[in-house]
C-alpha cells in the first residue's frame, strides 16, 4: 500500500479527533510574539473551535498523532479491533502543520491527542516531543493542550505539563464498573492516580513561581477530563456525583461530557442508539449550577427524576425550584444573592444587575423585566413592590406552563 500524503493523514486524524470534547482553551497564561520574538499568541481571534470565558473565539488545530491503538475499548472508534482507515503523523509533521496553519491565520493553538501505539510511554514521549519542538526550536507561544496517557510514567507526563498550557486525562466513564466492562485495558485507580500527580505538580510549581520569577510554569490552564454519557447504565445522578468528586479531589478546570455516538462494527455490549443530545446539555447546565450558582451536588441530584436522570423538557434549575416550591417566592428587594441565584430565569449577570439597581430604589416587576432576558420564567418565583404571584407558584400545571414549547419546523417555510 502506498504511503499516505499529509493531507490524507490530516483528513483521517482530524476526523478521528472529533469525539474528544475537552478542547476549550480558557485560563491559560497570556503570551504573544509582539516585539519580534517567538511565534504565535494565546490571545488572537480566528476560526472558532472554542470560546474563552470572556467571549474570545479560540481556534485550535485538533488532531490525533495516530489512530492506531493497542487498546480495545468498546466505545472507541479507534479501538484495536475497529475496521477503520489508519494513519500516523511523525512529531515533525504535526509541528509543520501547526506552524503552517498558524501562519495562514487558521489557528491559534494545538489540541493533540493520540491512540496508543507500541506502548503508553512511547506514545506519550511522541506527544511531548511535538510540544518540545514547538516551544524550544520555534519559540511557539500559542496555546497547546496535550491529552495525556495515565498509563505512562509520571515523569513523562510531568514533561508534558512543562510545555503545554493545559493537560487532560479522560476518566472515560462515570462508574468503575462501567470502565471495567467497556474499557478492560484501563484502570480507574491508575487514572485518578495520574490526575492526582498532575494536581500536585500544578500546585508545587505555582507556589515556586510565586517565589522565583524564572521558575517553570506547569500547565497554567490547569487540567480537565471528559466523561462519555449514555454508553453504560450510569444515571445523571451518578455522573453529577462523579464530576463533583473530581472537581473537589483534583482541582479540575473543567469536566466535559460527550454523548455516546454509535460507531461502525460496534460491540454487542453497547447501546444501539445514542442518548438524546439534550441530556448532554442538561449535564452541562448542572455543572454550571455547581460551579457558578452555589448548588451542592446533592441538590442537583434532587432535581433528577425517579430514574436518576435530569428531566429533558426543563432545565435542572427549574426542576429543582419546582420540587422545592416552599423556597419561593423570593423578594427581589430583600433576598440575598444566594437566594436570587436560585430563581429560575435569573442568571449571574441578571442577579448582579438586580443587586446594583435595588441600592437606589425599590424594584417593580417592570424593572426586573428590563434587567432579565425573560420575565415569564421569573415571575412565578419572585415578588416585588407591585407584584406577588399568590397562587401561581402552587399551580399543579406550572411545569407545563414554563417548559419550552416544542414546535414542528417546516422545511419550506418562508
Amino acid at each position: 500500500m502506498s504511503a499516505r500524503t499529509i493531507l490524507q493523514k490530516l483528513e483521517i486524524l482530524a476526523d478521528a479527533a472529533k469525539y474528544d470534547a475537552s478542547c476549550a482553551s480558557s485560563g491559560t497564561a497570556k503570551r504573544n510574539s509582539m516585539g519580534g520574538k517567538g511565534i504565535g499568541s494565546t490571545e488572537g481571534m480566528g476560526i472558532c473551535h472554542a470560546y474563552a470565558p470572556d467571549g474570545r473565539c479560540i481556534s485550535l488545530l485538533k488532531i490525533l498523532l495516530t489512530n492506531h491503538c493497542i487498546f480495545d475499548c468498546h466505545y472507541c472508534i479507534n479501538r484495536k479491533s475497529s475496521n477503520v482507515a489508519r494513519a500516523r503523523f511523525t512529531p515533525q509533521e504535526v509541528v509543520d502543520l501547526t506552524l503552517a496553519f498558524y501562519r495562514r491565520n487558521y489557528i491559534e493553538g494545538l489540541f493533540l491527542s493520540s491512540g496508543i501505539v507500541k506502548s503508553s510511554n512511547h506514545t506519550m514521549e511522541q506527544l511531548v516531543e511535538v510540544a518540545r519542538i514547538l516551544r524550544e526550536e520555534h519559540d511557539f507561544r500559542g496555546y497547546i493542550h496535550l491529552k495525556t496517557i495515565p498509563e505512562a510514567d509520571a515523569e513523562i507526563v510531568h514533561q508534558a505539563g512543562l510545555y503545554a498550557d493545559r493537560v487532560s486525562i479522560n476518566v472515560e466513564l462515570p462508574t468503575d464498573s462501567g470502565l471495567t466492562r467497556l474499557a478492560p485495558d484501563k484502570d480507574a485507580r491508575q487514572i485518578e492516580g495520574a490526575m492526582g500527580k498532575v494536581k500536585s505538580d500544578i500546585t508545587e510549581l505555582k507556589d515556586a513561581h510565586k517565589r522565583f520569577k524564572h521558575a517553570p510554569r506547569f500547565a497554567p490552564a490547569g487540567q480537565s477530563t471528559q466523561m462519555i454519557v449514555g454508553a453504560d447504565a450510569a444515571s445523571d445522578a451518578d455522573i453529577v456525583g462523579k464530576a463533583s468528586r473530581l472537581y473537589d479531589s483534583f482541582g479540575l478546570r473543567r469536566v466535559y461530557y460527550s454523548a455516546f455516538s454509535p460507531i461502525p462494527d460496534a460491540s454487542a455490549v453497547l447501546p444501539l442508539k445514542r442518548p438524546p443530545l439534550i441530556r448532554e446539555h442538561r449535564l452541562y447546565q448542572s455543572d454550571w449550577l455547581m460551579r457558578f450558582y452555589g448548588y451542592k451536588p446533592a441538590e442537583v441530584m434532587q432535581a433528577t427524576e425517579a430514574d436518576g436522570n435530569l428531566p429533558l423538557d426543563i432545565d435542572p434549575k427549574l426542576a429543582w425550584a419546582l420540587k422545592f416550591r416552599e423556597q419561593f417566592p423570593v423578594d427581589v428587594n430583600r433576598a440575598s444573592k444566594e437566594q436570587l441565584l436560585r430563581v429560575p430565569g435569573l442568571g449571574v449577570k441578571a442577579v448582579g444587575r438586580i443587586l446594583a439597581s435595588r441600592r437606589h430604589r425599590n424594584l417593580r416587576l417592570d424593572d426586573v423585566a428590563r434587567l432579565t432576558q425573560s420575565i415569564a420564567k421569573v415571575r412565578p418565583f419572585v415578588c416585588t413592590v407591585d407584584w406577588r404571584p399568590v397562587t401561581i407558584t402552587d399551580r399543579a400545571d406550572l411545569r407545563g406552563l414554563l417548559a419550552p414549547k416544542t414546535e414542528q419546523l417546516e422545511l419550506f417555510a418562508a
